[in-house]
């Protein structure tokens, strides 16, 4: 009877120790799923933190300085990427001014162009040719306190809005020329509203 005994007491230990290590084997493999699944969740965190840090940021627009290309309330995304800007760019502007908050202007010339805009008939002329500016709301007739021809000096960029009429811009010393290296960057796509992605 006692030997019966002694060996139910050990089948019975063996019986415990096993599920002690079924149980830490399904344990182990829960907590190497949550490891993986954190390190994954980490990994696309600091990825996606490096892209709209270094590459794609989003803005929105303020006023109606771009209209009828952009309106107040739309959302864009900024490529950040760019160091050098073309002519007819739209581009988002940190240079400090006087008004204190970010600019979205399309460049209209670069470093060592001449910019001429003659008022009377709101035409625009860069290195004497004159602009077909199809985006504009209407033609350029609103003068402020820059003076023109004027060229452009390298590494800046002149801006302008697209309702030439109702934009503070370089045609103002308020904003002036745009020093590059205060440009966030070019603007992509539109993400708000939803089914107007492009930018012209």
């Amino acid at each position: 009877m006692g030997r019966c005994i002694i060996l139910r007491k050990k089948e019975d230990a063996k019986i415990y120790f096993d599920e002690i290590e079924n149980s830490y084997a399904k344990n182990a493999k829960v907590w190497r799923f949550i490891y993986s699944w954190l390190d994954t969740l980490i990994f696309a965190i600091v990825a996606i933190a490096i892209i709209f840090t270094f590459l794609f940021r989003f803005v929105t627009v303020n006023g109606k300085s771009m209209t009828p290309t952009l309106h107040n309330g739309d959302c864009l995304s900024v490529s950040a990427i760019r160091t050098h800007y073309e002519r007819g760019d739209i581009i988002v502007i940190t240079q400090p001014n006087q008004l204190n908050e970010p600019l979205i202007k399309r460049v209209i010339a670069v470093g060592g162009d001449t910019v001429d805009i003659n008022f009377a008939d709101g035409t625009v002329k860069v290195n004497g040719e004159r602009l077909n500016e199809s985006y504009i709301a209407e033609p350029t007739n609103r003068m402020f306190d820059v003076a023109f021809p004027v060229t452009v000096p390298e590494g800046c960029v002149f801006v302008m809005g697209d309702n030439r009429n109702d934009s503070l811009d370089s045609r103002s010393t308020i904003v002036g020329m745009i020093d590059e290296r205060y440009v966030l960057g070019k603007a992509g796509i539109r993400i708000f509203p939803l089914g107007d992605w492009k930018i012209n």
